[in-house]
């Protein structure tokens, strides 16, 4: 059975692993304010707020609806759209969508009102963040993003009181498994698990698997929802680097990732909205072996190590060797992905991390380059450089490192490196971009640091 709250009423019901909540609040709740628009969690349409016990308050964060499954609601809080005016009177951020014009055909408008709404009590993820990147994840065909910005401009962030809805948590009992699921609550239970149960479909976020079954309509079989695993949540630094829990959300981990480098955090920015940033983690970007994944890259260029466990048996090895060929990772079947380990860069490394894509916001990447360049004394003496959408995995760039290592810190230098990466890489021609495109722009990128060191262009950061 899973328990959840509604509007502080304990809401009790079966459901298979991959029924999505989408689903359930539609069809079975009634509540059809929650929109199905793309049913990949691109939109936002469907974007609800889960709320879940964080120490003695309650920690809020809006998800798309679609790409979440029944079993990932058990044990927390939901509101959707209807929540807010479950009294009768509109919300501020409602009023605001009304005074303002800012909906026109009203098929997005409950999903950015979810946004917003999310923003007004300092949800997950909205903490200092300008209203565009709060709704970075919600689309709009017909009004135009102005009156909507207005809107969420107009309705500052203000403590909500949950002590009634926190009491209730605590209150609510959970089984912890279903007829085909299993929702472990340590790393622990996790191990035996899988031990048990080698076949199982391991799902964190479901920022992926969820497209699995809403576009491909994969079954698939037993699932292990690892999103209420403590020990997978830790996030851990010291002047070596820092450790992350394979269960550490994007959201969760951006300003950990931003204090070891800028960069690292401006690239969190980009991975998906906040909706999939609230939901999607470290270690299922990595376990998914994705070859456009975005952080994957980074982390291999930084040194990255990933510890992976099966029962009480640890090991752990270099990121860029998990991957071995498409969709082929690593990893036993009755084995996991624990955390990763990245090194803190040293004075002399020159750090850069740039994505490609063909909108700035929400958008899977053409290309993602990251160099890790370290120069002692106008020497390369360490280079580590890794794309994403180059190649069938994340990959290093091992003839084009060769030709930096032991150089000289110079424009032909570069040159020569920039030159070598078609000797590293055959890259596809999709839809994001063609063959000839994705290694013109990886060399440009590389010529473009040694730009940016020597103070001929500025820093590459807010690049599309």
């Amino acid at each position: 059975m899973i328990r959840f709250l509604l509007d502080g009423a304990v809401i009790e019901v079966e459901a298979g692993a991959t029924e999505t909540a989408l689903d359930l609040i539609r069809y079975r709740l009634r509540r059809t304010g929650t929109k199905e628009g793309c049913a990949e969690g691109d939109c936002g349409a469907c974007t609800v707020l889960l709320g879940e016990l964080d120490g003695g308050s309650v920690r809020w964060r809006a998800v798309n609806a679609c790409i979440l499954f029944v079993p990932m609601l058990d044990g927390k809080a939901l509101r959707t759209v209807e929540s807010l005016s479950a009294d009768g009177d509109l919300h501020p951020v409602q009023r605001e969508m009304v005074e303002r014009h800012g909906s026109q055909c009203g098929f997005c408008t409950p999903g950015f009102v979810m946004s917003l709404y999310g923003r007004s009590i300092g949800a997950l993820g909205t903490l200092g963040e300008p209203v565009a990147d709060v709704i970075a994840g919600n689309l709009c065909r017909c009004t135009g993003y102005g009156p909507i910005l207005d809107a969420g401009e107009a309705v500052p962030p203000a403590d909500s009181d949950d002590t009634a809805v926190a009491e209730l948590l605590r209150g609510l009992s959970r089984d912890g498994a279903g007829g085909d699921w299993f929702a472990p609550r340590t790393a622990d239970a996790l191990a035996a698990l899988l031990l048990a149960h080698p076949g199982a479909r391991i799902v964190a976020g479901a920022t992926d698997v969820g497209l699995w079954v809403t576009k491909q309509y994969r079954d698939l079989g037993a699932v292990i929802f690892i999103g209420d695993v403590a020990d997978l949540k830790t996030v851990a630094e010291d002047s070596a680097g820092l450790t992350l829990g394979a269960g550490v959300r994007y959201t969760e981990a951006k300003a950990a990732l931003a204090r070891l480098h800028p960069d690292l955090g401006e690239l969190v920015r980009r991975i998906g909205g906040l909706q999939v940033r609230n939901a999607g983690t470290i270690g299922g970007n990595i376990a998914n072996g994705s070859p456009i994944g975005d952080m994957p890259p980074a982390l291999i260029a930084l040194g990255a190590t990933l510890t992976l466990r099966r029962g009480d048996t640890r090991r752990t090895l270099p990121l860029e060797s998990f991957f071995i060929r498409y969709g082929v990772q690593d990893r036993a079947a009755d084995e996991f992905v624990e955390s990763v380990h990245v090194p803190r860069p040293g004075p002399d490394t020159i750090v850069r991390v740039v994505k490609l894509s063909k909108r700035f916001d929400s958008d899977i990447s053409a290309v993602c380059g990251a160099f890790a360049i370290t120069v002692e004394q106008g020497c390369v003496t360490g280079a580590r450089i890794a794309f994403g959408g180059m190649a069938a995995t994340p990959a290093r760039a091992a003839t084009c490192e060769a030709a930096l290592l032991g150089q000289s810190w110079s424009e032909e230098t570069i040159e020569a490196a920039a030159q070598a990466l078609a000797r590293d890489y055959t890259p596809l021609s999709d839809a994001r971009g063609s063959s000839a495109y994705r290694l013109t722009v990886a060399a440009n990128l590389l010529r473009r640091l040694w730009a940016e060191q020597s103070g001929e262009v500025t820093s590459v950061l807010a690049d599309g």
